[in-house]
């Protein structure tokens, strides 16, 4: 950054002073990040092995897996050892690159969602046209469009956050967190960064209205359908992609929408955790116990190892 800055690091929140509530707090996060981890790569093995699993609903799954994972890694392994070696600090760079990549994994995220929203509508709506248009080359393109907007949306916001002269090093978050971030600014000008935020604020807006117009759409064509079976079929390939949508978008509207205080509380605390840690490790969950087909290549994949 062009911009001079007497902030070497940063210090982040710690949880808590006493030294068997750092362990405590080493050890739920441990257990949490290992079942993420074990859970998301579960659905990344049973899709890469399942050839009848080739199909671009669970190519999309797999894509959001990997972000899933990135998402949590990002902020989730430095927490931890934080709290294990009884320290606050995080370097310059180190809150640089955690900024970056924590956006560039959410906003790839958000991304493929909506990309998974109209795979859906294609799928129900159109369900002839289907093998035509999301062919092999369309989900390509798909999915590197939507990691290319995550890697845009995550360097425009880390060069509006370190565009200006930080006159604090005391992070009120247990990791680098945007809206905490501008706080430690030596002057209220967020021009830069209010610049990436309306930006941001018309894309996610555009993404939503997106989503719920095709599943205004979805759930039309669902009642159109003749048969009960058929109907609960076609419910049960989307129930599990709006439910993670929702889950998405409703955590981090509670967290960004709240009024913001100067002063750290344990509500910012909890809801940092709610939205940073539970989309990622609740989306394999979701679609493994909402999938039929994730469930039998499951049980495949356990039997022949």
């Amino acid at each position: 950054m062009d911009n001079q800055t007497s902030v070497a690091e940063f210090v982040l929140l710690e949880f808590s002073k006493i030294r068997e509530l750092q362990i405590l707090h080493f050890s739920i996060f441990l257990v949490l990040y290992l079942a993420a981890v074990t859970g998301n790569f579960l659905v990344i093995s049973t899709i890469a092995f399942d050839h009848r699993l080739h199909i671009p609903m669970y190519f999309f799954l797999m894509n959001l897996a990997l972000q899933d994972l990135g998402q949590l890694s990002v902020i989730m392994p430095k927490s931890m050892l934080n709290s294990l070696t009884n320290t606050r600090r995080i370097s310059y760079a180190g809150c640089v690159a955690q900024i970056f990549l924590y956006l560039f994994f959410a906003a790839s995220a958000f991304s493929l969602l909506t990309v998974m929203s109209y795979d859906r509508y294609v799928a129900i709506c159109k369900p002839l046209q289907y093998e035509v248009i999301m062919n092999r080359r369309t989900c390509m393109q798909l999915t590197a469009s939507v990691w290319i907007s995550g890697l845009l949306y995550g360097t425009l916001h880390t060069i509006g956050t370190f565009s200006a002269t930080f006159c604090s090093d005391v992070v009120n978050q247990f990791f680098c967190e945007i809206p905490q971030m501008l706080k430690l600014y030596c002057s209220k000008d967020y021009q830069t960064e209010m610049v990436a935020i309306v930006i941001s604020v018309l894309i996610v807006s555009g993404c939503f209205v997106f989503v719920l117009t095709t599943y205004v759409q979805i759930f039309m064509a669902v009642l159109r359908i003749p048969s009960l079976q058929g109907r609960e079929k076609a419910l049960s390939t989307c129930l599990p992609h709006l439910i993670v949508f929702s889950t998405f978008v409703s955590v981090s509207s509670i967290t960004y929408l709240r009024p913001s205080s100067d002063t750290s509380s344990y509500l910012d605390l909890v809801l940092a955790i709610m939205y940073s840690t539970l989309p990622p490790i609740l989306n394999p969950v979701i679609y493994s116990m909402r999938n039929k087909e994730i469930k039998v290549a499951l049980s495949k994949l356990f039997h022949r190892n």
